[in-house]
């Protein structure tokens, strides 16, 4: 491996290490309780260190799905279309019972969107990530207001389905009590998409 490759590797070793140090921290003593100082001691490294990896607090919770910020434009365009694809990825992901989708029930994946969703600081920095979320999948498909629309309402969907799914698993319901209402909401909701997007994108279906 080239000595560049190298430093990647070491980069996001750190990435990871800082943030699963913090959120750690976080699940333990609640966020507000946690300094970064607190952070960057547990990390063993300086605090100027962690900020020029994490601008912020938040990020370093944020970190942990930072992945998922430019996966609906990715999947948009792997068609046949992007509500098509949209759709089919989803509901893979509900088949999965991939955190992202909401229906996990892994006690450290609930405790991490209690964190998430029960932060005020962490809710107000999610909607940046949600922003740019939004502005790659309005690239995907074209650009423009009429895609900033549709791209808005596509990333909507996506959050309240998942938010419906972790909310009531949560609440104490078993994943395969909740699997079958996922599944039907997911099919109505990006139905809905496929019929009304088509007349901001066309054949956006």
């Amino acid at each position: 491996m080239s000595e560049s490759g190298l430093r990647e590797r070491k980069k996001q070793r750190m990435y990871r290490t800082v943030s699963d140090t913090a959120i750690r921290l976080f699940l333990e003593r609640g966020f507000d309780a946690v300094s970064v100082a607190e952070v960057a001691a547990s990390a063993e490294i300086s605090k100027p260190t962690l900020f020029r990896y994490f601008p912020a607090k938040e990020d370093l919770v944020l970190y942990r799905i930072a992945d998922h910020e430019g996966e609906a434009a990715r999947v948009a365009g792997e068609g046949p279309a992007p509500v098509e694809a949209l759709r089919r990825h989803f509901l893979d992901g509900l088949a999965r019972c991939d955190p992202a989708t909401g229906l996990n029930d892994d006690p450290e994946v609930l405790a991490f969107h209690t964190l998430l969703y029960g932060t005020p600081a962490l809710v107000a920095r999610l909607y940046g990530y949600l922003e740019r979320s939004e502005d790659a999948l309005a690239g995907a498909l074209g650009g423009g207001l009429d895609a900033r629309l549709a791209a808005g309402q596509i990333i909507a969907v996506r959050r309240i389905l998942a938010q419906e799914n972790w909310r009531r698993i949560a609440a104490g319901e078993r994943v395969e009590d909740v699997r079958g209402d996922a599944v039907a909401a997911a099919e109505r909701a990006f139905g809905v998409l496929a019929e009304a997007l088509p007349r901001l994108l066309g054949d956006a279906r």
